[in-house]
Formats: C-alpha cells, structure tokens, sequence
C-alpha cells in the first residue's frame, strides 16, 4: 500500500476524507488547504464518467493539479465504464489510492488490481449498496482498500443507506476470518449523527462531502465525524 496513505492512517482511530465533489470549485486550491487544516486525513476525489453513473466530474489532468497543492493523500474513486483502461492514468496524475467499481466490469478485476500496484498506488475495490459482499469476497486478499458504498453512487448529498451497515459487519468479518489487511472506507451521505454508527460497524476511512463543505465549520465537522 501507499506509504503516504498509510501514515494518515492508524488503527483504531477513524480517518476522515472530505469529498472534493462538495467543494466550491471556484476556490478549489482555498478548499483543500482549508479542510486540510481543520483535521482531514485525506482527499476523497469522486471521477465520474457519465456512463456507468449519470453525472460527469473531472479527470486525472485535474487530479494532478490537485496533487501540485494537496498535503495530505489522495484517495481516488472511479466511477468510470472502463477502469481498466485509465487507472493507471489516475495514478500517474498523483493519486495515492485508486479504487474501482466492481460493478463496472464483467471480469479482469484482479488484472486492474495489479496494473494499479504496477504503477506504485494502492488498490481498491468499491461495492454499491445492492451488491451482495460475496461477490468481492475473491479479492479481498488482493486490495488495499474496500470502499463500501451506503448510497448509489452519482450525485452528492444522498441520504444515508442504513442498512449497509450489516455489509460492513460482514466486512470486518471476513478480514478477520480470512487473514486480510484492507482498510474499509465508507462513502455516501455520512454526517456526526450517523458516523458513530458507521465506526462501530467497522468503518476505517470515513468519506463526507456535503456534512464537512457545507457544514460552516470545517474544522468541527470533521472532529465530530471521527467521534
């Protein structure tokens, strides 16, 4: 795994990654020094395609010229048709991890794993929330990170799935059982009321968007969403 990411990281302790797709973009360089500075642990950057989701972000030109400014990792979620074919380009443009959806391709999963650690990043593999845990449980000895998904992703400002929580149980679970190391992030809809909830299912890395940038209070957010 990425040395970087894993400095940011320690067991035990909740690490929090404000996503970038809440930020005022017009103030992007303000935007990340300034969650940076009220406590993030890491930079969650949402790449979306308009294909496998119904939404268009940016790409690794502008992922790049976050990594210029960013002190802290970058964890990238690619929400894209075709992983396999610009993963490495995301990691290229100074992403620390990069995590892909399984959902995203019929197979050649554990090819993209590799050709992200190839590059030198930490891999990871993202679920929706109707994607039975079982259908990764095959590359869990493989990845760095398993992103677990408590919205469909797309769009920001989703209200909270609770009944994942039982997926990042079985999560926790099969880590334990199988002898793995990923980490387990958790992204979508993620505020202080429901985080506690997150954290004790087993939730490490911990992603909000819209509770840290639209909160007035950075800093407070992120405190209170790291309990």
């Amino acid at each position: 795994m990425s040395s970087s990411f894993l400095q940011s990281i320690e067991r035990g302790r909740a690490a929090v990654g404000p996503s970038l797709l809440s930020a005022d973009f017009t103030r992007l360089a303000e935007e990340l020094r300034a969650v940076e500075k009220a406590g993030a642990d890491f930079h969650h950057l949402d790449v979306m395609d308009g294909h496998f989701v119904p939404n268009i972000t940016f790409g690794p030109m502008v992922v790049k010229a976050i990594s210029g400014v960013a002190s802290i990792p970058l964890v990238t979620h690619l929400m894209i048709s075709d992983p396999a074919r610009y993963a490495s380009e995301f990691v290229r443009a100074g992403s620390d991890v990069v995590s892909f959806h399984y959902e995203a391709v019929a197979d050649g999963h554990l090819d993209i794993i590799r050709a992200i650690h190839g590059e030198g990043s930490a891999a990871g593999l993202a679920i929706n929330p109707d994607t039975p845990f079982g259908s990764v449980s095959h590359l869990l000895g493989e990845v760095d990170l398993l992103l677990i998904m408590t919205v469909f992703p797309g769009f920001g400002g989703q209200k909270f799935i609770a009944a994942v929580l039982d997926k990042i149980m079985e999560a926790c679970s099969a880590r334990d059982q199988g002898g793995h190391s990923f980490l387990i992030e958790v992204d979508g809809g993620i505020t202080p009321d429901n985080a506690g909830s997150v954290r004790k299912a087993g939730g490490e890395c911990l992603v909000a968007g819209t509770a840290i940038y639209r909160s007035g209070d950075y800093a407070a957010a992120i405190r209170a969403i790291r309990g």
